[in-house]
């Protein structure tokens, strides 16, 4: 970021780095589903480790499931090259029409940086991708993604930083588009994987995995989970200060946004989007 900028986008920098230590133990909230052995609980359950090698990934679940929350983890992504792999931390119900709120991050070259990538399904229907750069090395200390998930919106956080809001209008647009929902009924769990996606997930594919750099390791920590019987009705409304962090993210880092993909859907946007 060039000199000059407002202090505001200083201080906003700053408390990026900042995080909230809340009393969680893996051993008593998850269970490790798969990866024989490659998920591990560390530090007598205040850390998680999954792995990738050229075998198999790994992959851990809430023992809880949550209709309206608010989710909090702090992860340290695979450092150095991590072209072709994928660390996804997301809520999903289950079933053909699940709902699923998503955080994707695609890993790349050493040096690239990687892409946050975020969705929301409703009912089994999906396609509503943002992207984003970071902007800060997620591979060195850990930092916190979250979700604030209520009966009227969806809000993507990291480090307490908005960066994503999708909002309920399935009364508003559900007379108009019948293929629009908004997750309110099914509850669903906190799930976390590492897995190799090297025919997609680093520039379209082009990029490998490069497997001489396995094992690849990320990192979790800190995981909350809290609920609530107001539905966080305070919480939801971002006030001024959020609301222009959140401009400025869209603004300097968002790199993809479906709502400004005219070409892939030439017969127009998907209703909520206008």
């Amino acid at each position: 970021m060039e000199m000059g900028k407002p202090l505001f986008f200083l201080l906003l920098l700053i408390s990026s780095s900042l995080v909230v230590i809340v009393s969680a133990n893996f051993y008593n909230d998850v269970d490790i589903t798969w990866g024989d052995g490659r998920g591990k609980i560390l530090e007598n359950g205040q850390q998680l480790q999954l792995t990738l090698d050229h075998t198999l990934g790994s992959g851990f679940q809430s023992k809880n499931e949550y209709l309206f929350a608010k989710i909090d983890m702090q992860i340290k992504l695979v450092p150095g090259n991590s072209a072709g792999t994928v660390t996804a931390y997301y809520l999903s119900s289950q079933g053909p029409k699940h709902d699923e709120i998503d955080y994707e991050f695609l890993g790349n070259l050493s040096g690239d940086p990687y892409i946050m990538h975020t969705n929301v399904f409703a009912q089994g229907l999906g396609n509503r991708e943002q992207q984003f750069y970071l902007w800060f090395d997620p591979t060195l200390d850990f930092h916190t993604y979250s979700v604030l998930w209520t009966p009227n919106q969806i809000t993507f956080s990291v480090d307490g930083i908005p960066v994503r809001v999708f909002k309920n209008r399935e009364t508003e647009l559900g007379k108009v588009d019948s293929d629009y929902h908004y997750p309110k009924s099914q509850a669903m769990r906190v799930y976390s994987s590492l897995w190799n996606a090297d025919d997609w997930a680093t520039r379209g594919g082009l990029v490998k995995t490069d497997w001489t750099k396995a094992p690849f390791v990320a990192s979790f920590s800190n995981f909350n989970a809290a609920t609530s019987s107001s539905n966080f009705a305070g919480e939801e409304a971002l006030d001024s200060n959020e609301e222009q962090k959140l401009q400025w993210v869209r603004k300097n880092y968002m790199i993809y946004d479906y709502c400004a993909d005219t070409k892939r859907f030439p017969q127009g946007l998907p209703a909520e989007c206008k």
